[in-house]
């Protein structure tokens, strides 16, 4: 990987944790990803059962409660995000916003700092990938709200999207490490080229197959020759 910042060498897997079955899966795994994320916002319903399982998963943990705008389930609102952010800070390693909510999460990323949780500031578009000078306005943004990596998800249907990610994340003078994704027809592909261009983190799913278009899961990364070797 490029390196950029505080940002380690080598691409970091991310297995997703969503639902009680990716949760049952990711404690048998027997050689894990550098972390796993956990999708409060998609596990809201199954808090209490979580807390108790926590300490079978064998790699850290990035938390995050997606905002509705940006594929969030459940339609929680900011207060309930906020809350559930709040309750598994103390488990986490990184903790992921979206820029949007940066803001009104100011509290949560000082109680964050205190406890060296570190943060993850995201961007999603799901109808197209920006160019990379308007990707570049929203990094500087995150930046001045205290990320340590820079997150985006963005669609790539067309080869133009693609080339569009992968100038943003050579960028040789990005401001923080930036972990950088695509979806659509071109988002299986996207995943691996954007690994061996320098993406900070790879996001894969726990199970078999995944709700979200082009998202590989970790045993077909680990055949790719990207990140840990993992196992089920």
């Amino acid at each position: 990987m490029t390196a950029r910042g505080s940002a380690p060498t080598g691409p970091r897997v991310v297995g997703v944790i969503a639902s009680p079955a990716d949760m049952d899966r990711a404690m048998r795994i027997r050689r894990p990803p550098n972390f796993f994320e956990m999708r409060l916002d998609r596990l809201a319903g199954i808090v209490d059962q979580l807390e108790d399982k926590l300490p079978k998963l064998r790699a850290p943990l990035i938390i995050t409660a997606r905002h509705p705008e940006e594929g969030g389930a459940n339609k929680l609102s900011l207060p309930q995000r906020r809350d559930l952010l709040a309750r598994f800070l103390n488990h986490a390693k990184y903790l992921d916003v979206e820029l949007r909510s940066a803001s009104a999460m100011r509290g949560l990323f000082t109680l964050a700092k205190r406890k060296k949780v570190r943060r993850i500031i995201s961007f999603h578009n799901f109808k197209s990938t920006p160019h990379p000078r308007m990707l570049a306005r929203k990094l500087h943004a995150a930046k001045a709200n205290g990320a340590n990596i820079f997150k985006v998800a963005m669609r790539t249907d067309t080869p133009i999207e693609l080339a569009r990610l992968l100038e943003f994340v050579t960028n040789k003078h990005a401001e923080v490490p930036i972990a950088a994704m695509g979806i659509g027809r071109l988002g299986a592909i996207s995943r691996v080229l954007l690994a061996r261009a320098g993406s900070a983190l790879v996001y894969a799913s726990v199970g078999e197959t995944s709700d979200i278009e082009g998202q590989l899961s970790l045993k077909q990364l680990r055949a790719l020759g990207i990140g840990r070797g993992v196992k089920s």
